[in-house]
């Protein structure tokens, strides 16, 4: 596979509102012929595990591969998880990452012009969320959103019948994830919680949206998408046959179509017309390892 680039890895913290947030940075690294390197697109990677489960780890799959292959910084944050720490907590922690980056841009040889928000599962509805409160609080507009079988109605309207689906997910395990995370039931009407809920998503980011056949949470995945359309929001939707909630974030060919879809993305925000060959598209033909 082209494009691809070996990366710096580290652990760290940076400040939260409830306390000090751990995320995992992702650099490619220079190549030392080349001279400087210039600021590279940001993309802050949220993990899944349904608000209350998972860490970077389960992100280290789809964040590594994204960094390496779309010649990315990857920030991969580890969020509060209920029931310890209910909503708002998650979204604001999404929040007060974001905001750190954007003020240390320089230290991680970013540019934020191209920030992009990307996730799974619960991850996927907190980057979602992250795109809302950007636009509401007047911050730095976001480049792009990716999500990856997101999590986005509490009401659980839409939800696919397990069984038939053969999915590894189930209505019963989404109901007492959303539980623990929403505690009280006006909660699921809040945007940052709800973003089927939301009637405004008019000016959000370009989106990519993957979703799996056998998912009971692809139809309000799909659903969302048909809205971010509706709205003009140049929106890109997968769905994946064969493929269960599980295995969607480290799906080869998920990844790969990830990896171009941010190409594109970049390519339009870049602002040196002489040097966008890292932006070229590559073979969408599955690879068995990353």
């Amino acid at each position: 596979m082209d494009g691809s680039h070996s990366l710096n890895i580290r652990n760290f913290f940076v400040p939260g509102p409830l306390g000090r947030i751990p995320v995992r940075l992702y650099q490619p690294v220079k190549d030392a012929a080349a001279g400087k390197q210039k600021p590279l697109p940001l993309v802050m990677y949220f993990h899944g595990g349904g608000f209350v489960g998972g860490s970077l780890d389960d992100a280290d799959a789809p964040a590594s591969f994204i960094a390496r292959y779309s010649n990315s910084v990857v920030l991969s944050v580890g969020y509060s998880l209920a029931p310890a720490k209910p909503f708002p907590a998650a979204p604001e922690d999404a929040y007060a990452a974001a905001v750190w980056a954007c003020k240390h841009a320089a230290e991680l040889n970013a540019d934020i012009d191209r920030m992009v928000v990307a996730g799974d599962d619960a991850g996927g509805s907190l980057a979602v969320s992250l795109t809302l409160m950007v636009r509401d609080r007047c911050a730095k507009p976001l480049a792009a959103q990716v999500l990856i079988s997101p999590m986005l109605d509490p009401s659980m309207r839409l939800v696919g019948d397990a069984a038939r689906l053969q999915s590894d997910l189930t209505a019963e395990s989404c109901a007492a994830r959303y539980r623990q995370y929403l505690p009280q039931t006006m909660q699921r009407l809040h945007p940052y919680a709800a973003p089927l809920e939301v009637s405004r998503l008019a000016g959000l980011p370009a989106a990519f949206i993957a979703t799996a056949e056998r998912d009971v949470l692809c139809p309000e995945a799909e659903k969302y998408a048909s809205g971010l359309i509706r709205a003009g929001v140049h929106t890109q939707v997968s769905r994946f046959n064969g493929i269960t909630h599980g295995a969607l974030r480290t799906h080869i060919p998920l990844l790969k179509e990830i990896v171009n879809f941010l190409r594109c993305r970049f390519a339009r925000t870049h602002r040196d017309d002489d040097n966008n060959t890292d932006y070229t598209p590559f073979n969408l033909q599955p690879s068995p390892t990353l």
